[in-house]
């Protein structure tokens, strides 16, 4: 399957190929004709580079991450390291949300209550 193909058929935009192909990432891809061929086992990590993308990984956190995960089981460590330190910092923006949250909500209190007594806005 060529690039245009696997951008096509998967939703995978060609720049994450570019990446992909520049990582030097892509086991079984031949060129054919000056043309890259993807394989299936090329689409399963690009799956997963595509889900480290949709949950927050930078493109050097992916290529560091899956370097990792194509020596094997002997970086499952590392990489749940890295899982959890990306977990954790998500934890924290959505910690950091809630209090905004509720900084508006208050706002919107005092300002709903201004109203109903005639008093001052916020």
């Amino acid at each position: 399957m060529t690039k245009k193909e696997a951008s096509e058929k998967y939703q995978i935009p060609e720049e994450i190929l570019d990446e992909y192909e520049k990582w030097n990432l892509c086991g079984e891809v031949k060129k054919v004709m000056g043309v890259w061929q993807y394989d299936d086992t090329d689409l399963d990590r690009l799956g997963m580079i595509m889900t480290l993308h949709d949950v927050g990984f930078e493109n050097e956190e992916i290529e560091q991450y899956m370097r990792l995960y194509l020596k094997g089981d002997e970086t499952a460590a590392k990489r749940m390291r890295i899982l959890k330190q990306k977990r954790d910092a998500t934890l924290d923006e959505i910690h950091f949300q809630e209090k905004k949250l509720e900084y508006l909500d208050y706002l919107r209190y005092k300002t709903r209550n201004a109203n109903d007594q005639g008093g001052k806005n916020l």
